[in-house]
């Protein structure tokens, strides 16, 4: 499937979401962001292997942002307009938002 939007892509990882039953009832914000970092931790194990493997990696990064993507749509965020915004926000922030790290 070709997709043009974000916003596209936030509607159809919602969709498939609620398909696969992952939002059979409300799910709280804090539920949602924990399974988010979740994704990561399991990027970062897969990292530490002596041999991994990038696929396997973008894979852990893609599950988390399908994850943020169907939350924000679940929650009605528009979250290619934040991503622009923010993007056009720190075009203009000074180098390493003036701090050292």
């Amino acid at each position: 499937m070709t997709y043009k939007s974000i916003t596209e892509l936030a509607e159809e990882a919602h969709r498939i979401a609620v398909e696969k039953g992952f939002w059979e009832s409300e799910r709280s914000p804090g539920e949602c962001i924990v399974l988010m970092h979740s994704e990561l931790s399991e990027a970062l194990e897969k990292f530490r292997r002596p041999l991994y493997r990038k696929e396997r990696i973008a894979e852990e990064f893609a599950d988390c942002i399908i994850r943020i993507l169907d939350f924000c749509h679940a929650w009605k965020m528009d979250i290619e307009k934040a991503i622009l915004e923010k993007m056009e926000r720190n075009k203009k922030r000074e180098y390493k938002h003036g701090k050292r790290f």
